[in-house]
């Protein structure tokens, strides 16, 4: 293997300095946000129709729903297919890059469930602090 690789992908390894980290950064920015989170949860099951989506997902607004998708569509994670119909119909569904997001999703969730005592406990503790010192 070359000096300098990523073993096994021939690949170099990330400048952790600068350029590599703020793009990176955009990334996170993209699939760390809570609505493209529960979007990919929810075309995970196939395609859906926006306003499905948006019933499935409480509380999420038409202008927040119409962004996300977008986001997701521009990173390459969900593909838009408009039918010839009247009146027009649009599917959205996860693309293959998508598809293999939820997996993590879903590992970090499964994390965030089993560690939420600890977290509600940390925040307490955090709250009582941070009131005795106002």
């Amino acid at each position: 293997m070359e000096p300098g690789h990523i073993e096994g992908t021939g690949t170099p390894p990330p400048d952790h300095s600068g350029q590599d980290c703020r793009l990176v950064g955009t990334v996170l920015a993209r699939i760390g946000d809570k609505w493209s989170v529960l979007v990919v949860m929810m075309l995970g099951d196939g395609p859906r129709r926006f306003n499905e989506l948006k019933r499935m997902i409480g509380g999420i607004s038409q202008r927040m729903l119409t962004f996300t998708l977008r986001g997701l569509e521009r990173d390459g994670l969900v593909t838009r297919t408009i039918f010839p119909t009247i009146p027009p119909r649009v599917d959205y569904e996860l693309t293959d890059l998508g598809r293999s997001l939820r997996e993590p999703i879903q590992a970090l969730g499964a994390w965030a469930f089993a560690h939420l005592p600890e977290i509600q406990e940390a925040r307490a503790r955090f709250d009582r602090r941070d009131g005795e010192e106002a």
